[in-house]
């Protein structure tokens, strides 16, 4: 794998730079900056858990890791990937093998994950669609960096693939995903739990505002993680697109009042009156008033 080119950090002015993923989670922009998972994560949970978290970033789980294994694959670019001979993580030959090559930034696999995320790729590639979405002409995993033009936040966002635009300006931009079920109607209720509406508008918002097309059709590859690595690409809809970016809003406009105070609310000031969930209360006025 061709090494990335050196970028100078903090980065001070808006672009489109080639970095490790690791350096990106860091946060490279001088003063700090606001990405798509950091926005939804600050308006499911609050600011000060947000801020917490940003001190305090997660260590790698086996889940984390066949993910980041996978679009490694996928994509031709990341971090080393390394196999461990072993069924599981009990013994501590693999305990110790796993945490060296953590320690040097690659990442561990037992022998049944490590074949089966090359199987996954080998699967992803042959679906003509999701290959050429996640293949094209473009570049992989690129990092965009823009400045808000409402709030002056400074945002970044970590496309998987950046392709060429077409002709007519459109730009097809892809976000791989490994699932438990591709299904469209799983994917569907995916995007709403996890604000996946919400990262395809702050991509494309990047995008446009950085000149790099005059249009985005943003699409998710969802493939699922066990045999025979079904692999579903769908495209949002503008609806979903258009809900993404008033949530986006919030966030923004949530941060840059955290950082204009330096301060980083909990759920609520005082005492917050709480009763039952609305499905409790119904059962329950229907018990009572039958």
């Amino acid at each position: 794998m061709a090494e990335r080119p050196v970028t100078d950090l903090p980065i001070f002015k808006p672009g489109v730079y080639d970095l490790d993923a690791e350096v990106y989670h860091a946060d490279p922009v001088a003063g700090g900056s606001l990405s798509s998972s950091g926005a939804r994560r600050l308006l499911a949970t609050c600011p000060a858990r947000f801020r917490y978290e940003l001190d305090h970033p997660r260590a790698s789980t086996a889940s984390m890791d066949l993910g980041t294994a996978a679009h490694r694959l996928v994509l031709g670019v990341g971090p080393e990937l390394v196999e461990v001979e072993a069924k599981d993580w009990r013994t501590k030959a693999a305990q110790d093998e796993r945490d060296e090559a953590r320690a040097r930034g690659a990442v561990p696999l037992l022998s049944k994950d490590f074949a089966a995320v090359h199987a996954m790729a080998d699967a992803l590639r042959r679906h003509e669609l999701a290959s050429a979405l996640l293949g094209g002409p473009g570049r992989a995993e690129q990092t965009l960096i823009w400045r808000d033009g409402p709030t002056a936040v400074w945002r970044r966002a970590l496309v998987d693939w950046l392709a060429r635009p077409e002709p007519t300006g459109l730009m097809y931009l892809a976000d791989y995903k490994t699932s438990e079920s591709a299904h469209p109607a799983a994917i569907s209720k995916a995007i709403a739990n996890y604000g996946y509406h919400g990262q395809g508008a702050w991509y494309g918002d990047g995008v446009i505002a950085l000149g790099l097309a005059a249009e985005v059709a943003f699409f998710l590859v969802v493939q699922e993680k066990t045999e025979p690595y079904l692999v579903t690409p769908v495209q949002l809809n503008q609806l979903a697109l258009d809900a993404g970016r008033h949530e986006n809003r919030k966030a923004l406009e949530l941060y840059a009042r955290c950082r204009a105070t330096d301060t980083w609310p909990a759920y609520v000031d005082g005492i917050e009156p709480v009763g039952l969930p609305g499905w409790a209360e119904n059962r329950f006025l229907q018990e009572v008033t039958s």
